[in-house]
């Protein structure tokens, strides 16, 4: 019984105090109370965290330090609802035991992984690039690249722009490609796919000629080759040989004079490459 103020209220004689050993007598002892007096708290922790799902994790933590230990590694079954784990007992028996994953003290931790490597596409980006929007829009920067190399080594030369004239010797030419240095006889490649428009003389100086239409407004062209071994109209893949380099045309040695057009008008090859 309890009153107003929150005492209770005897109903009876106070019952007589219990001895001491009859009380430690009655209590319930906890049969893995010594077992876990006797384990260290690094064994307790590993313990923990191998029931809790982190077994290998700590052990290969704890082993770094270089402590010696066993972790059993839990199994990775997934959990039953409780009216499943009946049902599922006989499944879980015969699921076999988990290895256990131990490491000395100086052992030596190491992780591989499987190679990952990747295969571009840079027909399938240009086509992309083009489809977008017209050649003449496309910037600087997301042109880089686009376009493969016409030599297997490009060893640059005279560059794009004015320059003086190599065989007048007059300032202020407008220089409409890049020189690449090439001896004469060196396959020249198709720097994209596309289709030959162009195979045969230039008349303002560019001797053998190449060009192809990779669509959208972009072609490039290919000048004082050798030889050309394509035809007005064949379809050519990126890489592809198209001719052999030479010095034909306007022209004071061997060498690769290669233009990129975008509409008609001809554009820094390098901004493209």
């Amino acid at each position: 019984m309890q009153n107003a103020r929150g005492r209770r209220r005897a109903t009876g004689p106070a019952p007589e105090p219990r001895l001491a050993e009859a009380a430690a007598a009655d209590r319930p002892r906890d049969a893995q109370r010594e077992a876990r007096r006797r384990r260290g708290p690094f064994r307790q922790v590993t313990d923990f965290a191998s029931a809790s799902g982190v077994g290998q994790k700590a052990g290969v933590a704890l082993a770094a330090t270089g402590l010696l230990l066993t972790v059993t590694v839990p199994a990775t079954s997934p959990v039953l609802a409780a009216g499943e784990q009946q049902g599922g007992a006989s499944a879980s028996a015969a699921s076999p035991a988990q290895p256990k994953v131990s490491a000395e003290a100086a052992a030596k931790i190491d992780f591989s992984r499987t190679s990952v490597s990747t295969t571009g596409d840079p027909d399938g980006k240009l086509k992309q690039l083009l489809s977008a929007q017209s050649a003449g829009s496309i910037s600087r920067a997301a042109s880089a690249g686009t376009l493969g190399g016409p030599l297997t080594t490009l060893v640059k030369s005279s560059p794009f722009g004015y320059r003086v004239s190599p065989i007048t010797g007059g300032a202020g030419e407008f220089h409409r490609g890049q020189d690449f240095a090439a001896q004469c006889g060196t396959e020249v490649l198709a720097a994209a796919s596309g289709t030959v428009t162009f195979s045969g003389w230039h008349p303002y100086g560019g001797g053998n000629r190449v060009v192809i239409d990779h669509g959208n407004g972009l072609e490039t062209t290919y000048n004082h080759l050798s030889s050309s071994s394509v035809q007005v109209g064949q379809k050519v893949t990126r890489g592809e040989v198209i001719a052999l380099s030479g010095t034909t045309g306007a022209s004071t040695g061997c060498h690769l004079h290669f233009e990129v057009m975008v509409n008609g008008d001809v554009v820094d090859p390098t901004g493209w490459l």
